[in-house]
């Protein structure tokens, strides 16, 4: 039915309302500590602290509003370009501001708190990303997505993420279960606890961690409570690693323990690092790896059973 110019007006006068509301509210975002962010406008000019945040932004679609990143921040390519503003530890204040961002997306636990606090002082809008869990890459780029005034970006990149986390999870998560020890680093000893994101994809992958239960995130272990725990397989983090542990001397080491289910049925996996650690949309690469070496794992474990 057609609307007459009289029953019109009220319409596009409610509509117009509605945007000027919309504008004067600008854009209000909750962030990974359950503080809300509200903007005037989209950002124009972000500072990103993790290399991690600089992949969501890219994948976002904000790249092209990047004017600074830390150390590491090395993928996509073209974020080797980037104004450096220091690393994790020990980040360029002076840079940042010079940088003149209108927003700076943190990374929580990962950066230091004295330069958090002198942050806050600047009174430069902080975002702070956190991801613990697979489905929280994808809330990451719809909240980022916002943020930056590219949500139709963002969102096609959340679907395309879940996409892929749904099939991975679809084809292996009923498998029979394998137990994992995530080996984080060899001297001392540690390992992730289940609030990890590492963790949840050991999980999406038909795994259980054994040491999902401890704290804190990154606890300490000894070599006796993993031989406790006897794995079925043994998986760490290693640049540009997709083989087992020919250039890993930190996972042969367990080969001292023959009798090691994951050393006496040949299943030390390593997997690439910025794959399995950063918690952005390339996790799911990282993912599909860790679950065809842990198929691979479960596999050797039956046929050395039979």
């Amino acid at each position: 039915m057609n609307l007459s110019a009289r029953s019109l007006h009220p319409a596009l006068a409610v509509m117009l309302l509605a945007i000027a509301l919309r504008a004067q509210a600008g854009i209000a975002v909750t962030d990974d500590t359950g503080a809300v962010l509200t903007l005037p406008a989209p950002a124009q000019r972000v500072v990103s602290l993790a290399p991690h945040v600089t992949e969501l932004l890219y994948a976002a679609g904000g790249g092209a509003k990047i004017v600074g990143a830390v150390s590491y921040s090395d993928y996509p390519p073209q974020a080797q370009q980037l104004p450096r503003v220091g690393d994790n530890k020990s980040l360029d204040l002076e840079r940042i501001v010079a940088l003149k961002p209108d927003l700076i997306v943190v990374w929580r636990h990962g950066n230091a708190q004295r330069q958090l606090d002198r942050l806050r002082e600047l009174h430069i809008p902080l975002f702070f990303s956190e991801p613990h869990h697979l489905d929280d890459v994808a809330v990451s780029l719809t909240k980022l997505g916002e943020l930056l005034g590219t949500s139709p970006t963002a969102d096609a990149a959340a679907a395309a993420y879940r996409r892929d986390i749904a099939r991975l999870r679809a084809q292996y998560a009923d498998r029979p279960a394998v137990s994992v020890f995530y080996q984080v680093w060899d001297q001392p000893l540690m390992t992730l606890n289940g609030e990890h994101m590492v963790s949840d994809v050991i999980e999406l992958c038909g795994g259980r961690n054994v040491f999902a239960k401890l704290q804190p995130l990154v606890p300490t272990v000894s070599t006796e409570a993993v031989l406790a725990a006897n794995p079925q397989a043994i998986v760490t983090a290693a640049p540009g690693a997709t083989k087992p542990d020919t250039t890993l001397p930190q996972l042969g080491a367990w080969r001292a323990w023959p009798r090691l289910s994951a050393v006496a049925n040949n299943n030390l996996f390593s997997i690439d690092g910025d794959l399995i650690n950063r918690p952005a949309p390339r996790i799911a690469l990282g993912a599909k790896q860790m679950c065809e070496d842990l198929d691979l794992a479960r596999s050797r474990v039956r046929q050395n059973a039979q």
